[in-house]
């Protein structure tokens, strides 16, 4: 029984309020697969770097149990390399430079070493691409998690819509909920999206939380208040891993712990906007991924 995590290994170059980096790793593989990594030990990626991408960062990702055989390297290309610029407020952003690079022709292979893989987190890519390695594994997973975003919506909504039939859980942001639906109520939203194929959809609302709709269940999860955020890059990916990993460590399929995951996500995704990229979930403690934990349970937790 495997995790297996579809997405990007790239470089990122990032200007915030507090500062600015050159190239630093990124993509959403990096920062799922790191987030998955703390709930759970048997994670494979799917993705494809340049060979201007570092060993020494390979071995990294190796050191945090997760199998790279999946991670394909082309000879005389560059990485993927993103560049953005965030506003003040930390919620929007300027996109500078964005170079596909190997992305652009991206074959997603997968090893027949990766064919036991129950869970598959289809991290942010094109929806033919997220289709694509569905087909080829040998069997369903027990849970299939999406991310998706409002580029696809714009140039490829008919793809997508076709992936959204194959998957168990999606997960998108406000704007892109409403923007998927058509509808400005994020509980209306929900019910539309729903009979597009998913069984579980969540919404993330940033400093807001999260919600999480199944059938005619609800629930809201909070956002824990941070005093600073660094770099907010990321944390929707590492959100999404650290959900997946949580459910593979669960081992079953239930509402009741998609909310514990929620909550760890979530914890974990606090973790990565403290520091530039993935920088702060390399070297985590389980007691401070606890503590972090019983705070979130602090922020809900009330009599009446």
């Amino acid at each position: 029984m495997s995790l297996l995590v579809i997405g990007t290994v790239a470089f990122d170059a990032i200007e915030t309020p507090f500062g600015k980096t050159d190239k630093i790793v990124g993509g959403s593989a990096t920062f799922a697969s790191l987030g998955a990594s703390y709930f759970f030990d048997d994670i494979k990626i799917v993705a494809v770097v340049g060979d201007d991408f570092p060993q020494s960062e390979i071995d990294d990702l190796n050191k945090h149990n997760i199998n790279t055989d999946g991670l394909q390297v082309k000879k005389g290309e560059k990485s993927f390399f993103w560049s953005g610029r965030y506003h003040d407020d930390m919620n929007s952003r300027d996109t500078l430079v964005t170079e596909l690079n190997v992305l652009a022709d991206f074959d997603p292979i997968v090893p027949e070493t990766y064919q036991d893989c129950e869970y598959l987190m289809l991290g942010n890519l094109s929806p033919q691409v997220q289709q694509t390695v569905i087909q080829r594994l040998h069997k369903r997973p027990k849970l299939i998690v999406m991310d998706t975003m409002n580029f696809w919506m714009d140039i490829a909504l008919d793809e997508l819509h076709k992936t959204l039939q194959m998957v168990d859980v999606l997960t998108i942001n406000d704007a892109e909920a409403r923007q998927l639906s058509g509808e400005f109520s994020l509980v209306k939203a929900a019910r539309k999206i729903l009979t597009m194929g998913p069984k579980y959809l969540i919404i993330k609302k940033g400093e807001h939380g999260a919600l999480l709709f199944h059938e005619n269940k609800i629930f809201s999860a909070p956002a824990l208040p941070l005093e600073e955020v660094f770099d907010p890059t990321g944390a929707g990916d590492t959100f999404a891993g650290g959900f997946i990993g949580y459910m593979a460590k669960a081992g079953t399929v239930s509402f009741d712990n998609m909310k514990n995951a929620i909550i760890y996500g979530s914890a974990l995704a606090s973790f990565c906007v403290e520091r530039f990229g993935s920088e702060r979930l390399r070297n985590l403690s389980q007691d401070e991924i606890s503590a972090r934990i019983s705070e979130f349970v602090g922020l809900a937790k009330f009599e009446i």
